[in-house]
C-alpha cells in the first residue's frame, strides 16, 4: 500500500512542479517546446547540487563549502567515519555540523555507506568542487580581461575532445563586450580610462595569444561539426578585432598628449594635477588651514546701491570733459634689448678655434704649438654662462651636415679640429666651473699631413 500511494504520488508531484513551470511562460508557450528549456531539465541533478551549496545566505553557503572542501582534501582515504569528521571540524559547532551533513547527504553531495558506516565524497561533488576552485583561482589572479576561466575551459574540453558550440559562445561573447568596452573608452577621450582600457587591452591580448593555438586545433579537426567551426571562426574575427585597436589607442593618446594644458613654466600638466588629487581620499581636508576666518557676506539696500551709482557717473563725467585742441605728442619709449649677445659670443668663439686650427693657439698655451689641448683650456676663462654655452657648440665640430649648410656654425662645422669626450670627470681651480668632462680638441689628421713639410 505504501509503495503504491508513493507511485501515485509521483506524477502529481511532477505535474506540480511542470505547473509551477509554465507559470513563468506565455500562456500560447509551453516550457516543453524551448531548446534551452530540455537541456537544463535534462541537467537537473547537476543544477540540484549547486543548488544545495548555493541556496540561503552567504554565511551557510560558506559553511557547507567549507565542510565539503575539507573532506575533498585529504587525498590519503576515500572513507570517513563520523569520528574522522568530528575531529576535523572540531572548529564547528556540532548542531550546526550535523546539519551540513544532512544536507549534503540528501543531495548526493556525500554518499553514506551503511555497511561501513562511513562518509564518501561523490564523484559529482569533486566535480563541482574542481569547477568552483578552478574559478576561484582565476579569480585571484590579475586577469581583468576576465578570459582566463572561459579559455581554460575551451582549453580543457578541446584536450579531452568535447568542447561544445556553448562554450565558444561564452568566449565570444566575452570577446565582443572587450571590444565594446575599449571602444567606449576610445570614444570618451578620458586619458586615465584610456591608459586603463589599454593595460586591460594587453592582458586580453596575451589571452588571445595563448587561444589561438586552440582555435588553430578546432578549425582543424575534422571531427568538429559545422556549428563549432563557425564559432571558432567567429572567435578568430573578434580576437583580429580587438588586436587592431591597438591603433586606436595610440592615435586617442597622441591626441590628448596633444591638447595637455601644462601650468606655467612648472613642467606640472593638468594631468599631474588629477592624478595627484585622485590620491587624496579627503578632498576637502586639502582646504584646512587654506582660510583664516569665514567668508562675512555684505548686505547694502537699493538706496545706498543708487547713491553710489550717482557718485560714479558724475565724477566719470566731471574727469571725462576735454578742454579743447589736440593732445600733445610724445615720443615712444626707448627699449634695450636685454638678451644676451649670442651672436657676439659665438663670433669670439669661433675666432678662438680658428686660432687653433691655424696653429695660432690659445692665450694660455705655451708656445710649442701642440696638436692636442685639453677642453678646459679651450672653453676658459669665462662665466659658467659662456662656458656651457661654449661647450654647446663642440658637438658641431666635423658635423658634415652641419658643414653643407651657411653661416656660423656651419664654418664652426667645417673647423680641421676633432672634438674627443670622455665619461670622466676633473677637477678646475676656476672661479665659476668647479669640475669639467676629461676632454681634449686636436687637430684633424688632414691638417697634420698637410703642415708636415712645411715645419721640416
Amino acid at each position: 500500500m505504501a509503495s503504491a500511494a508513493a507511485a501515485a504520488e509521483a506524477p502529481n508531484i511532477e505535474h506540480d512542479h511542470h505547473d509551477s513551470l509554465q507559470a513563468h511562460f506565455q500562456p500560447n508557450v509551453s516550457a516543453d517546446e524551448i531548446e534551452q528549456v530540455f537541456h537544463l531539465k535534462r541537467a537537473q541533478p547537476l543544477l540540484q547540487v549547486f543548488t544545495t551549496l548555493f541556496h540561503g545566505g552567504f554565511d551557510g553557503v560558506l559553511v557547507r563549502l567549507l565542510v565539503l572542501r575539507e573532506l575533498a582534501s585529504d587525498a590519503s582515504t576515500s572513507a570517513f567515519s563520523r569520528a574522522d569528521i568530528n575531529t576535523r571540524l572540531a572548529y564547528l559547532l556540532p548542531e550546526s555540523l550535523e546539519t551540513v551533513l544532512v544536507r549534503l547527504r540528501s543531495n548526493q553531495l556525500l554518499a553514506w555507506d551503511a555497511q561501513q558506516a562511513v562518509y564518501r565524497v561523490t564523484p559529482m561533488a569533486r566535480n563541482v568542487l574542481s569547477a568552483i576552485d578552478s574559478l576561484l583561482a582565476l579569480g585571484q589572479s590579475a586577469d581583468e580581461a576576465e578570459m582566463g576561466f572561459l579559455l581554460s575551459q575551451v582549453a580543457g574540453a578541446q584536450a579531452i575532445g568535447g568542447v561544445s558550440v556553448e562554450q565558444l559562445q561564452h568566449l565570444l561573447g566575452r570577446l565582443n563586450d572587450l571590444t565594446e568596452e575599449f571602444a567606449d573608452a576610445i570614444a570618451s577621450g578620458s586619458e586615465f580610462l584610456l591608459r586603463a582600457s589599454q593595460a586591460k587591452w594587453h592582458m586580453a591580448c596575451d589571452w588571445v595569444e595563448k587561444g589561438s593555438e586552440i582555435l588553430r586545433a578546432i578549425t582543424s579537426d575534422e571531427n568538429a561539426d559545422g556549428a563549432t567551426h563557425r564559432a571558432a571562426q567567429a572567435i578568430g574575427r573578434a580576437q583580429s578585432a580587438l588586436l587592431n585597436m591597438q591603433g586606436m589607442f595610440s592615435r586617442a593618446l597622441n591626441q590628448i598628449e596633444r591638447q595637455r594644458v601644462h601650468l606655467g613654466q612648472s613642467g606640472l600638466s593638468t594631468t599631474d594635477i588629477k592624478r595627484w588629487l585622485l590620491l587624496h581620499e579627503d578632498l576637502a581636508s586639502l582646504a584646512d588651514g587654506a582660510i583664516d576666518q569665514p567668508v562675512v557676506p555684505l548686505f547694502i539696500t537699493p538706496a545706498e546701491m543708487i547713491d553710489v551709482a550717482e557718485t560714479e557717473l558724475l565724477a566719470d563725467r566731471a574727469s571725462g570733459v576735454v578742454s579743447g585742441g589736440l593732445p600733445t605728442g610724445t615720443d615712444a619709449p626707448t627699449t634695450i634689448n636685454d638678451g644676451p649677445a649670442m651672436q657676439k659670443e659665438l663670433d669670439d668663439w669661433l675666432a678662438r678655434l680658428s686660432d687653433f686650427a691655424t696653429l695660432g693657439n690659445f692665450p694660455s698655451i705655451a708656445a710649442e704649438s701642440p696638436r692636442s689641448i685639453p677642453i678646459q683650456d679651450s672653453l676658459l676663462p669665462a662665466s659658467f654662462a659662456i662656458a656651457s654655452y661654449r661647450a654647446s657648440m663642440l658637438p658641431l665640430l666635423g658635423d658634415a651636415s652641419e658643414a653643407s649648410l651657411q653661416g656660423a656654425t656651419a664654418d664652426l662645422a667645417r673647423l680641421p679640429i676633432t672634438f674627443t669626450p670622455t665619461d670622466e670627470m676633473v677637477q678646475l681651480l676656476d672661479p665659476h666651473v668647479a669640475a669639467m668632462s676629461i676632454a681634449s680638441l686636436s687637430l684633424s689628421l688632414s691638417l697634420d699631413s698637410e703642415s708636415g713639410p712645411a715645419d721640416e
